[in-house]
């Protein structure tokens, strides 16, 4: 079984290194990451928010504006998730033992 285990770490450590390998260099102006167009033509989102953020909502810092503003359901999500785990950490390491 220890055998299986190796075998199972060692193709997931080359698939790591092909995918490390294959990524464009860093600051290649011609990687997808950098298009303003996707394969499908149509546009990038972060290429939207880079240039409508202030346009938009008139707030001038950018990350506000995404998180505030363009994906505020998430973020109120994300929100809400992190709360309902502090509140279940709060009730089970505020638990006492009680004596019979």
């Amino acid at each position: 079984m220890k055998v299986l285990s190796y075998i199972v770490l060692a193709a997931f450590f080359g698939i790591l290194v092909r995918a490390i390998v294959e990524l464009p260099p860093r600051g290649d102006v011609s990687s997808p990451v950098h298009q303003q167009t996707n394969a499908t033509g149509t546009p990038v989102a972060g290429a939207y928010y880079i240039q409508n953020a202030y346009r938009d909502t008139r707030t001038p810092n950018m990350v506000t504006v995404i998180l505030g503003d363009y994906r505020s359901f998430d973020t109120l999500g994300e929100t809400i998730v992190v709360l309902a785990g502090g509140v279940a950490c709060f009730f089970i390491l505020n638990t006492r033992r009680r004596k019979p």
